[in-house]
């Protein structure tokens, strides 16, 4: 793999002019082509909205968050706060998580206004990101290493945990970070900044990353600069969680701080509790292996610390592993850092060859452990009796009915009807009065404490409403007074 080791024309080396991540290994390249890059985002832009848009065609999807993100574009393109229904009542998204940029969206669901419009731009961001770290990665060792980086990449199990499950909003920050990190670790500074920037819009957490982000520029390029960055984003951070975020919830507070309990432990022991249980120690594993280890040469890898930081002391346990969307926003910065620590110089072929063919590895083995194995399986090309009966009963429900409907079946019906959950999440609040009508799935085991399933399992029926009609397991009811 000649393409792996440094060109002999001493003309093609940087000198080091541009920062920390262009010296002594790296190179430039006049003309890098963006046909190889975007012919990978392509491939990887259907392959996510394959596995996204048949997931949501089956009913894997759900109303939490498939259905939520909806009412909230929806509400968007409407010109008004970005309310959920499925959160509560008049309940405005912006007192749950702060995510203004999702009003980008507007304009596309205004002209397709499905759920379907969502799961489109969320693979085409996700996919985009491919781009940046591949240009980088030809630029410092040619073709070969930016294929093997753009694909190691864009198959990363943290990738497709995002576009597995439904619809998030970090997907605007994938492409953001990329960016980002790609101008940073090339020493273009202004660059760097102006793309982190806009991520204190995507999520209150993530204006820590962006002081991360200052902090290093402050460390590698322009001190004032870097730190007026840092100041940002830590600014950004404390007033969207203490005020923002507070002023629009409904019980005036941030909705995601840990409970109060009565022993309290001290800060030793909640220091200790950042590294246990073991499953923590799995996931930075699995953040570095399919680099092949090498971001863990590279100090931009330091910039993925404020985001593990907080999953790893959330007493949530859903945060601490590899599922779900929380390790998206890793991904992108873990393969800038891999690209940047062979950029930097010191890794020959004979010692880079190993670690992408171990990255290659562990990529080729989450395939199998984490979503995109979904695509061959028939379980997302069949549509199943209980589909088909699903598909039924949600066509007897009008456009524009308030319906109170089951976790896995709400995401089918928040682009044309006002939906809540039915089962009532402890998170969300129930509706000012009831719905007319009512569809509940006995499999969504999502709520297994649900009130409305134990009334069907028990009498058949609900208080209030008459069965419509009941098919594989599924109960549609209306309203009596209907």
């Amino acid at each position: 793999m000649t393409d792996l080791k440094l060109p002999a024309d001493p003309r093609q080396r940087r000198t080091g002019a541009e920062g920390d991540g262009a010296g002594d290994g790296a190179r430039t390249r006049r003309g890098i082509s963006w046909r190889t890059p975007l012919l990978v985002a392509g491939l990887f832009f259907l392959v996510y909205l394959t596995l996204s848009a048949r997931r949501h065609a089956v009913n894997l999807s759900t109303g939490y968050d498939l259905g939520i993100f909806t009412q909230i574009v929806q509400s968007y393109a409407r010109f008004s706060p970005p309310y959920s229904a499925l959160k509560g009542p008049d309940y405005n998204a912006l007192g749950d998580h702060f995510h203004p940029i999702l009003a980008l969206l507007a304009p596309a669901y205004k002209v397709f206004p499905s759920s379907y419009t969502l799961l489109v731009c969320q693979a085409a961001l996700t996919a985009f990101s491919v781009v940046p770290l591949m240009r980088w990665a030809e630029e410092v060792r040619g073709r070969r290493f930016a294929l093997w980086a753009g694909l190691s990449y864009g198959a990363s199990w943290g990738l497709a945990e995002l576009v597995s499950f439904d619809f998030h909003e970090v997907a605007f920050a994938v492409p953001l970070l990329a960016l980002s990190l790609c101008a940073a670790g090339r020493g273009r500074w202004g660059a760097a900044v102006a793309w982190a920037v806009p991520l204190v819009l995507v999520k209150e957490d993530l204006g820590l990353t962006v002081a991360a982000i200052g902090l290093y520029v402050a460390w590698k390029g322009p001190r004032v600069t870097g730190l007026l960055l840092a100041v940002l984003g830590a600014g950004a951070t404390a007033l969207e969680m203490l005020v923002i975020l507070p002023e629009f919830n409904p019980v005036g507070q941030f909705a995601y701080w840990p409970p109060e309990t009565p022993d309290e432990p001290g800060l030793l022991a909640q220091a200790a509790g950042a590294f246990w249980p073991p499953v923590k120690w799995l996931t930075v594993f699995m953040i570095a292996a399919p680099t092949g280890f090498l971001a863990l040469r590279s100090p931009l890898l330091l910039i993925a610390l404020p985001t593990l930081a907080w999953r790893f002391t959330s007493p949530n346990p859903f945060h601490w592993g590899t599922d779900f969307h929380y390790s998206a926003v890793i991904m992108p910065i873990a393969f800038a850092a891999a690209v940047h620590a062979v950029a930097k110089g010191g890794i020959d072929a004979r010692r880079l060859l190993p670690a992408c063919a171990v990255g290659a590895l562990t990529t080729c083995v989450t395939f199998f452990t984490h979503p995109l194995h979904e695509l061959v399986t028939p379980q997302l090309w069949r549509e199943t009796s209980q589909v088909r009966a699903a598909d039924h009963l949600l066509e007897r429900i009008p456009d524009g009915a308030t319906v109170a409907a089951s976790n896995q079946l709400a995401a089918q019906l928040a682009d044309r009807a006002t939906v809540s959950e039915v089962c009532l999440f402890p998170r969300s609040f129930p509706p000012r009065e009831p719905a007319e009508w009512l569809i509940y799935d006995n499999a969504d085991r999502s709520d297994p404490d649900c009130a409305t399933g134990t009334a069907l399992e028990r009498t058949g029926g609900v208080a209030g409403y008459r069965l419509v009609e009941h098919r594989e397991g599924i109960s549609l009811l209306r309203r009596a007074d209907r």
